[in-house]
């Protein structure tokens, strides 16, 4: 099963038509179980996405739980935690009333069984989850060279703490066996260098080498992947 792919013009047509597609899943979650949860990515790219989101009238905001795929072991006050690029972008607005679940628990430690636990209040399956992927080939924090890659691969548990040479700080990560039950997957990625990239994660080649393999490969979950220039 090859995943769909979209393809736009520009950042802002592609931010629109994925919170649109998004807004869809969450609206169809509360229509039939009376709540929806969402789980997004960090890092540059997703900041128009979630502010095109945010604004969809359509949405019972406050029936909706939002986490995060994977996060930096660092508090919300620093600029490179997802948490605090969440709460300015997508927890604006009509969002605000939104539930935000954050991966980072405190201390000086990646703690995966505090964050674990925190996740035990998020509905699940998640009814969208959207993922980004680095020029590395990583997603999620699933990196090339991460101490525990094979176990965020395989394990059953929902979250694993890794650390990895091309990662920065430590960082908490939710599983693939999670990513992969949600009832919508999607790739977001944005420019010329990560649709190269894209190409040679789809070429034959290990998964340990350019880890976005466990999500191309996949055959449980529809992928569709939202490119723009």
């Amino acid at each position: 099963m090859r995943p769909a792919r979209r393809d736009f013009r520009d950042k802002q047509q592609l931010a629109e038509a994925l919170a649109g597609a998004v807004a869809g899943n969450l609206k169809a979650g509360i229509k039939s179980r009376g709540a929806a949860s969402l789980a997004v990515s960090g890092g540059s790219t997703p900041a128009r996405f979630f502010k095109a989101l945010s604004e969809r009238a359509d949405v019972p905001w406050d029936k909706v739980t939002v986490t995060l795929v994977d996060e930096r072991w660092v508090d919300e006050t620093s600029d490179r935690s997802n948490g605090r690029l969440v709460k300015a972008n997508l927890l604006q607005g009509r969002a605000a009333v939104a539930r935000f679940v954050p991966l980072y628990q405190g201390g000086t430690e990646p703690d995966a069984y505090a964050a674990c636990a925190a996740q035990r209040d998020v509905p699940q399956p998640f009814d969208a989850v959207i993922l980004g992927m680095g020029n590395d080939g990583h997603t999620a924090s699933f990196f090339p060279g991460g101490d525990t890659l094979a176990e965020a691969l395989t394990a059953e548990g929902p979250v694993v703490a890794i650390r990895a040479p091309g990662a920065g700080e430590p960082r908490v990560t939710l599983t693939l066996r999670v990513l992969l039950a949600a009832r919508a997957l999607y790739l977001h990625i944005e420019g010329g260098e990560k649709v190269e990239t894209l190409g040679k994660a789809e070429a034959e080649g290990p998964v340990e080498d350019m880890p976005v393999r466990a999500i191309l490969r996949q055959t449980q979950t529809p992928l569709t992947i939202y490119w723009c220039p």
